[in-house]
């Protein structure tokens, strides 16, 4: 029974790290973008809009990730902690100054008070996908210092951030009156997707030469990423984005699942059965729950609402 419990723990991290990477992949990537794509104050009120409430949904999955990482594999908390706190420091102050910005941007009326909160949402973003991407690099080279593998590694994650994003806007931010902001996210689909294959085949290229830790099972994740990225930089790739963003993104969550040098240890029966007593009935409720939320926050908001 230990070895099914903990062979299913490990699937569920992994789950809910992919999971937390393809949701919040949207929302951040957004946030990153938006100077790009809201040239004026209605454009900005639909950016923050569609972020939100879309957002909470995604921090429902990175709640239940660190319970899981806590309550199942509190050597590998441990491990991440102790060598990467001051990224983890810098991931919390991004997430909190993002949130304050969706939360507070329309507490006051003014253009000022907007575009202070609009500056925090796009630093707070940007903040998370810088830190999110050292994370991850970090956690596949086996080594948090800076090298020719973490530098190229967490760029790259932020391009697919960014991919995300921009694909999430190109089908969040389609109205009548300024579906030029849709129009400009899918275009930035297929050159922060060209951008993201540089990047990744500069990162294949430095593993051998940093020394990096990552081994033959990273081979075929990294094809899939190329090929993903190469039919989203082609002719249709804005049709497929997607799509392909939410593959692209969920890689680097793959790749720390099967190269990551990670404390794994058995999970104690008596533990595993006390968190998955809770977490069985949950998780088909957040599944059930984030597919309803999409598709009833499918567009943005028009009109004022709580967020913006």
């Amino acid at each position: 029974m230990s070895d099914v419990l903990s062979s299913l723990s490990s699937l569920l991290l992994a789950l809910f790290v992919v999971g937390y990477l393809v949701l919040a992949g949207a929302d951040v990537g957004l946030g990153m973008l938006m100077p790009r794509v809201a040239r004026g104050p209605d454009q900005r009120r639909r950016v923050v809009a569609a972020i939100a409430p879309y957002f909470l949904a995604t921090e429902v999955w990175l709640v239940a990730l660190v319970g899981v990482l806590a309550g199942l594999f509190p050597s590998v908390e441990h491990h991440v902690v102790a060598r990467l706190w001051p990224v983890l420091v810098a991931l919390a102050a991004g997430l909190l100054v993002r949130d304050a910005g969706l939360w507070l941007r329309s507490r006051v009326p003014g253009p000022v008070w907007a575009a202070l909160w609009d500056g925090a949402v796009v630093a707070g973003s940007w903040t998370l996908a810088l830190s999110w991407g050292w994370v991850l690099a970090s956690l596949v080279a086996g080594d948090p210092g800076v090298s020719l593998f973490t530098v190229p590694c967490a760029l790259t994650v932020v391009l697919l951030f960014a991919l995300r994003g921009a694909a999430f806007g190109a089908e969040r931010l389609v109205g009548e009156s300024d579906a030029e902001s849709a129009d400009v996210a899918a275009r930035d689909t297929r050159p922060i997707a060209l951008a993201a294959l540089a990047g990744t085949l500069v990162t294949a290229v430095s593993a051998p030469l940093s020394g990096a830790g990552v081994g033959a099972a990273a081979v075929v994740p990294a094809v899939v990423l190329a090929a993903t990225l190469a039919a989203t930089a082609g002719l249709s790739g804005p049709m497929l984005s997607r799509h392909t963003s939410a593959v692209a993104i969920a890689v680097p969550g793959v790749l720390v699942a099967v190269v990551g040098d990670l404390p794994l240890a058995p999970v104690p029966d008596t533990t595993a059965v006390l968190v998955w007593s809770v977490l069985a009935p949950a998780i088909p409720v957040m599944l059930i729950g984030q597919v309803w939320l999409y598709r009833m926050t499918r567009r943005p908001s028009r009109s004022p609402s709580f967020f913006a």
